[in-house]
C-alpha cells in the first residue's frame, strides 16, 4: 500500500517499478495522484481540465493487464497532457477563449502512444494562448503559479505541466516545444527537459506537422531517466514527414550503458546573448557551473563566438509561426462563421494573425530557406564540437504580469519577449535536440537550468551527458513554495 506522504518522492521509474513488483497498484498510485492534485492545484492553476475518473478506469485496465506491465516500462503511472494536444471527449482549448466548449474527437498522435503504453490520463495542463508566449498566464484559464514561489512565473508555454511535475502532483507530463516551450519551463521550475531532435518522434498533434516541424513533442520530468523513458515511447522507428536521426534500440539502457559513458565531449561554450541583450548574473553563473562539472567528468570546453546570426534566424521563424497561426485561427473562425476581429483573442496573437494574414508565399519560401541555411552552417559548426552550452535565459523567472499577451502596449512587450529569450529557438528552426538541466538557485530562491544542444540526432549524447550531470550534481527534486 502506497503512502501519501511517499508518493512525492518517487520518480516515475520508481512508481513503475513497484507497479510491476506489486508494491502498490496503478489505481493506488492514480488515487494518491488525484489526491495531490485536488490538494495544491488550487495553489498552481496547473490544471485546467480535470478527467479523474478516466484515469481511475484507465488504472485499473492496468493494473488488469499484465502484459501491458511487462511490455511498457511506464505503464501505470498517472499523467498529464498539456492543452495543446487532444484527448478524445475531453476539453481542448489551447489555452484560448476561441475553442472553449470545443471537445476533442479524436487523440492527437502523442496522446495515443501514452495511452496505448498504459498511462492514465488525469486531465490536461495550463499553457498560453496557443502556446505562443514565454509564460502560462492565459486570459482565459488564468495564470499558472511556480510552486518555487507561487508569485512567480513557471515559464511557457508548457507552464502547467512544469507546475505540475515540480509540485510532486505526477513525476512526468506532456510538453511540446515550438521555440523554447518545455526548456524555458524546466529552467523556470527547477526541472529536466529536453526537445528532441526534429524527425525522432511522433507528431504530437492530428496535423501532419506543426509549425513546419519546429514544434516536438516530449515531457517534463525530474529525473534524466524518466525523459529517456518516455522518448522510448514516442520515438519513430521508421521515416515519417522528415528523415529519422540514427538512434538506439533504447534510449533509457543507453544511459545505462557505462561502456558508452567513458567518450570525452568537445564542448564549446557562450555566455552572451546571441543578439546583444543583458543576461543575469544567475544566467551565466548557471553555466559556468555547467562548465565546471562538464570540465571535471573530463569533458574539452572552450569559450566561442555564436556560430550564425540567430537574428536573421529569428525573423525566419517569427514569420512561419505567424502564417500558422494566421492559417489555423482563419479555419477555426470559419467554423464560428467569425471575422477574424471578431475572434476572442488576446492582444499578441490578434497581432501575429494580422501580420500572418499580410504574408504572402513568397515570405514564407524566404523565412523557410533562411532556416535551411542556418541548419548548414550549424552543421560545419558541429564538425568542430559535440554539444554547446549556453542560458537558457537572459533572466530569472520573472513575477506574473511581466510578460503579458494582452498587453495594450505590445511594442513593450515584444521588447520584453526578445530581451528574456533568444537562446532556445534556433534548436527548433534548425531540427536540433537541446536540453535544459538544472544547474543553480539564484540568490531569490527561483531555479536557473543551463542550455545544452547538440547536432542533429545527437539525442543519446545529450542523454548521457544530462545523466552524468544528474549523477555528478543531483539537483532538487520538489519545489518547496507551496
Amino acid at each position: 500500500m502506497l503512502k501519501y506522504s511517499d508518493y512525492a518522492k518517487l520518480d516515475g521509474i520508481a512508481a513503475a517499478e513497484g507497479i510491476r513488483k506489486k508494491e502498490f497498484t496503478s489505481a493506488e498510485l492514480t488515487a494518491c495522484a488525484i489526491d495531490r492534485a485536488r490538494h495544491i492545484n488550487p495553489s498552481i492553476n496547473a490544471i485546467v481540465h480535470e478527467s479523474f475518473d478516466l484515469a481511475l478506469e484507465q488504472a485499473k485496465r492496468v493494473d488488469s493487464e499484465p502484459k501491458l506491465r511487462k511490455r511498457s516500462r511506464v505503464a501505470g503511472l498517472p499523467f498529464l497532457i498539456k492543452d495543446l494536444a487532444e484527448v478524445k471527449g475531453l476539453a481542448t482549448t489551447y489555452g484560448s477563449a476561441l475553442y472553449e466548449g470545443y471537445v476533442s474527437p479524436q487523440h492527437s498522435n502523442i496522446v495515443a502512444k501514452y495511452i496505448e503504453a498504459g498511462l492514465p490520463i488525469l486531465g490536461k495542463t495550463n499553457t498560453p494562448e496557443f502556446g505562443l508566449t514565454l509564460t502560462t498566464e492565459a486570459r482565459s484559464n488564468g495564470p499558472c503559479r511556480n510552486p518555487w514561489n507561487l508569485d512567480y512565473s513557471t515559464g511557457g508555454s508548457s507552464g502547467g505541466a512544469a507546475a505540475a511535475v515540480a509540485a510532486g502532483i505526477v513525476p512526468v507530463a506532456h510538453a511540446s516545444d515550438g521555440g523554447g516551450s518545455i526548456r524555458i519551463p524546466a529552467s523556470c521550475c527547477g526541472l529536466f527537459g529536453m526537445k528532441p531532435s526534429r524527425g525522432l518522434t511522433v507528431i504530437g498533434n492530428t496535423l501532419n506537422e506543426s509549425w513546419a516541424g519546429m514544434s516536438v513533442g516530449h515531457v517534463l520530468s525530474r529525473s534524466v531517466r524518466d525523459s529517456a523513458a518516455f522518448l522510448d515511447v514516442i520515438k519513430l522507428n521508421q521515416v515519417h514527414l522528415y528523415p529519422l536521426p540514427a538512434s538506439p534500440d533504447s534510449f533509457y539502457d543507453s544511459i545505462h550503458e557505462t561502456s558508452t559513458g567513458s567518450r570525452k565531449l568537445r564542448i564549446a561554450v557562450q555566455f552572451d546573448h546571441p543578439t546583444g541583450e543583458t543576461v543575469d548574473q544567475d544566467c551565466v553563473l548557471a553555466v559556468h557551473k555547467a562548465v565546471e562539472i562538464c570540465e571535471s567528468l573530463g569533458h574539452h570546453v572552450e569559450e566561442t563566438a555564436h556560430p550564425i546570426d540567430h537574428s536573421l534566424a529569428g525573423r525566419a521563424m517569427s514569420r512561419m509561426i505567424n502564417t500558422y497561426t494566421y492559417h489555423s485561427v482563419a479555419k477555426r473562425a470559419e467554423e464560428l462563421q467569425l471575422s477574424l476581429v471578431d475572434c476572442p483573442l488576446e492582444a499578441s496573437t490578434l497581432s501575429m494573425v494580422k501580420r500572418g494574414e499580410s504574408l504572402g508565399a513568397a515570405a514564407y519560401v524566404d523565412a523557410k530557406n533562411c532556416l535551411i541555411a542556418a541548419e548548414r552552417q550549424l552543421q560545419d559548426f558541429y564538425q568542430r564540437y559535440d554539444v554547446i552550452i549556453q542560458p537558457v535565459l537572459s533572466k530569472v523567472p520573472p513575477k506574473l504580469g511581466w510578460l503579458d499577451m494582452d498587453s495594450e502596449d505590445l511594442r513593450a512587450y515584444g521588447s520584453r519577449f526578445t530581451a528574456y529569450s533568444g537562446f532556445t529557438a534556433l534548436a527548433n528552426g534548425t531540427g536540433q535536440p537541446s536540453m535544459s538541466v538544472p544547474m543553480h538557485v539564484a540568490e531569490s530562491s527561483l531555479p536557473v537550468g543551463a542550455l545544452f544542444t547538440a547536432a542533429w540526432g545527437g539525442d543519446a549524447t545529450l542523454l548521457l551527458l544530462a545523466a552524468q550531470l544528474e549523477n555528478a550534481a543531483p539537483w532538487q527534486q520538489l519545489a518547496d513554495g507551496i
